[in-house]
């Protein structure tokens, strides 16, 4: 990763692209969250149905601000425990937070991602990115820039190079406020 690639795939997230990225397990589709054209693209692209939600990645807490509602210092401590890392927790989102972010919850799918190559786009960017993985639905996610290029020839902006995290499968997505595990590290 060199900061030409870095500057070059933050710039088409600011000109409304489409983009992936190595991630913690998988590449990643990416894109500006409060653009919903952009958003609305990658939704077609992975035949993902809106109400469904996404996941928002960013490189520190206070990119997911905006998109959340305000934190207890208890919840803040419980997330400090685990982030940055590959670990994605369902908060309130802010009333402001866009249907075509959260889908049909009043939750948001947050996480502060610890992948080098992961958080430092966001930094680039400078805002957090919509996290979905690289594959059409019902296909198995893109491990590869060869599989994310098969999946999506002339689709995607731009693509980050990079090598993959170290997790076997996707985060775990646990609910702040019950507790409750959505997704296990093993689904």
């Amino acid at each position: 990763m060199n900061h030409w690639q870095l500057t070059q795939t933050a710039r088409a997230i600011h000109g409304g692209g489409i983009i992936a990225y190595p991630t913690e397990a998988v590449f990643g589709l990416g894109c500006d969250p409060l653009n919903p054209t952009a958003v609305h693209n990658l939704l077609a692209l992975k035949q993902r149905p809106m109400d469904k939600g996404l996941i928002l990645i960013a490189a520190d807490i206070a990119q997911l601000t905006p998109f959340i509602s305000p934190l207890t210092a208890e919840a803040e401590a419980q997330l400090a425990k685990t982030w940055p890392g590959p670990h994605t927790w369902l908060l309130p989102a802010h009333t402001d937070t866009p249907r075509w972010i959260r889908g049909r919850h009043d939750t948001i799918a947050v996480r502060v991602t610890a992948h080098p190559i992961a958080a430092a786009l966001c930094q680039t960017a400078g805002h957090a990115l919509i996290s979905t993985s690289a594959n059409p639905a019902g296909k198995t996610p893109a491990t590869n820039v060869l599989r994310v290029r098969h999946y999506f020839p002339d689709k995607l902006d731009n693509i980050l190079h990079g090598a993959l995290g170290t997790e076997t499968g996707p985060t775990p997505i646990r609910d702040l406020t019950t507790q409750k595990l959505i997704r296990s590290a093993n689904t």
